[in-house]
Parts: C-alpha cells; structure tokens; sequence
C-alpha cells in the first residue's frame, strides 16, 4: 500500500479499514513505522481498543484481528 506523506490519520484509519479482510471482519497487518508516522502508535492502539479489535506485534508488523473473538496462542 503506497501512502502519501500528507495522508491525515483520519484518513489512513479509514484506508486502512476499506481493506476486504477489515471489512469482512478478518486479519490485517502494517508496518509499525508506517503507524507511528501515520497517526501514532498510541492513538492506533486507543482506536483499536475502542473497536474491540485485537493487536499483536512481531517482528516490526502489527496484526489486527478486525473482530472482537478472543485470540487463542497455540504454540
């Protein structure tokens, strides 16, 4: 996903959320740096929580779980 450095965070939570998974309630991934240039990793997180949304970090990405079913570590 290319994003233009003037993208406000308003508008980058709602590109963010017209992807088909986020919509349909599934699994989507950023880049944490591309968060926190875009709108914070603290206002994300307090609009995460808001939704109900679930997020993990690995590795440099975040996953969003676009629903409100608790999560279950398998390993």
């Amino acid at each position: 996903m290319t994003l233009p450095a003037c993208l406000t965070p308003d508008r980058f939570l709602a590109d963010l959320f017209a992807a088909k998974a986020a919509r349909q309630g599934g699994v989507i991934r950023r880049k944490r740096r591309d968060i926190e240039r875009f709108i914070g990793l603290d206002p994300f997180l307090a609009d995460m929580r808001r939704r109900g949304f679930s997020v993990v970090e690995n590795a440099g990405q975040l996953v969003i779980f676009c629903n409100r079913e608790p999560l279950r570590r398998l390993t």
